[in-house]
């Protein structure tokens, strides 16, 4: 049988549930302690709360620690709630500043300062320079703890200088220049110091085309540079030029990760750092005001549909086919939204390219529309035995498509304008828009037609 900490992590979290289970705590804690920090997270937050507290308390204090960094911000919350200042200056000494610092802005101002206190000035200094800065943001992504050099410095005075620091900074491929202003110059890349005659200085074989991040660019900018780059590390600079710390893969992991929970979870009106296993009463709050906010555009509807009473009445087949037109729509609207959101968020759409982009929907939305609509409108013809139903549905379908595509187009530029984040409220509204054009359109055609 393979040793506990060779297991795959999907086995020893079963394992952990099943000792956990039987009620052998000492099994137990034993399955925990030979578990990483983000399985451990992710065993407490697949357990309801009651089950986490438990394990909670069977865990050693470093690994707690490096364990909070891993849990989602309603877990994590529940956990800082038990824990008082001296527990958190412990949580200090286990991560590194931008990861403790995360931790410190979930907790109230008080407890906050509290726990600053407490540090020595320089872990003080280091925390507080990142909690200036939006968590959102390269300053609120960046660690301080930086190797840096000089350009004039021989690299075999590196080679003492890094030798009398006996270990490097977790993913630390590269130190960096700096000059007697602490500005930025440039990279050393650890391969190059390596591989370079010891006598050289650092200025000629550094790397002065490796670009530095502005402090205040967003945690998305951060991660496309990254991506286009394929950097492992880059350094965090303010508008003079200044060096102020740096940041690394793993935190633009965590960025790319949390955006995509983000984008496919806001569309059902959920935030990606809610507890799968919250209590009911906070579930439903935080789901009500999206069902009520769905329910006013079901109400929108509703009342275009009630304005053609009589029509419907009159063709009844029309009450059938309704839902039809509105679905087409929404597909197609939907492609296109997807489509658009991932283009700007990519960078690949903007105002020089937006027109050409709605010019090609537009013939893309016409062209489904002719061919998905000669279709239906032939089936419903013959179903019903009543080719002008056939020409209505057609035509309404048509329109609803192109409306559709060109809405899916420009809502996500109207909605940052307005400050709102499109993947989330994009959908809602595309909804709205199409089902109000498609039941409008449809049967006003209609009423035009069997008046």
């Amino acid at each position: 049988m393979a040793a506990a900490s060779e297991q795959p992590p999907l086995d020893r979290l079963n394992a952990v549930v099943r000792a956990y289970g039987r009620g052998a705590v000492d099994e137990t804690k034993i399955l925990l302690a030979s578990m990483r920090p983000a399985d451990i997270a992710n065993l407490l937050e697949s357990n309801p709360p009651k089950v986490r507290k438990v394990l909670w308390e069977l865990l050693d204090e470093e690994p707690r620690n490096q364990t909070l960094q891993n849990l989602h911000e309603d877990v994590l919350n529940e956990f800082l709630e038990t824990m008082d200042t001296e527990e958190l200056v412990a949580v200090a000494d286990d991560l590194d500043t931008d990861d403790f610092a995360d931790i410190l802005q979930h907790l109230p101002n008080t407890i906050t300062n509290q726990v600053l206190a407490s540090l020595d000035a320089e872990d003080r200094a280091r925390v507080e320079a990142v909690l200036s800065y939006d968590e959102d943001t390269a300053g609120g992504l960046m660690n301080t703890d930086t190797i840096t050099v000089r350009p004039r410095h021989a690299l075999e005075l590196v080679f003492r200088y890094l030798r009398m620091r006996k270990d490097l900074p977790e993913t630390t491929d590269a130190l960096i220049v700096v000059n007697s202003r602490d500005e930025y110059v440039g990279m050393l890349p650890l391969s190059k110091l390596l591989t370079s005659d010891p006598t050289v200085t650092v200025r000629e074989v550094m790397d002065t085309s490796a670009s530095a991040i502005n402090v205040n660019a967003s945690d998305t900018d951060v991660a496309k540079v990254f991506s286009e780059q394929d950097l492992i590390s880059a350094p965090v600079i303010d508008g003079d030029g200044r060096l102020l710390g740096r940041i690394t893969i793993d935190d633009v992991v965590d960025v790319i990760i949390e955006d995509a929970e983000e984008a496919v979870l806001a569309q059902a009106g959920l935030d990606p750092d809610d507890d799968t296993f919250a209590p009911i009463g906070k579930s439903v709050r935080r789901r009500a005001v999206w069902l009520g906010i769905n329910l006013i555009t079901a109400f929108i509807a509703a009342a275009v549909i009630n304005l053609f009473e009589d029509t419907i009445v009159k063709v009844v087949a029309l009450a059938v086919l309704m839902p039809i037109v509105a679905s087409m729509g929404g597909i197609a609207g939907t492609q296109t939204l997807t489509l658009v959101i991932r283009g700007e968020a990519l960078g690949h759409i903007g105002r020089s390219n937006l027109l050409w982009l709605i010019n090609r929907e537009f013939i893309v939305a016409v062209l489904n529309g002719l061919l998905w609509a000669g279709l239906v409108a032939i089936t419903a013809a013959v179903a019903f035995q009543d080719p002008n139903l056939g020409w209505v549905i057609a035509t309404a379908m048509i329109i609803t498509i192109v409306i559709a595509a060109i809405s899916g187009s420009l809502l996500p530029s109207i909605l940052r304008r307005l400050s709102i984040d499109p993947a989330i409220a994009g959908g809602v509204v595309l909804t709205t828009i199409t089902d109000v054009t498609g039941f409008f359109v449809f049967l006003g055609l209609a009423t035009l037609v069997y008046a």
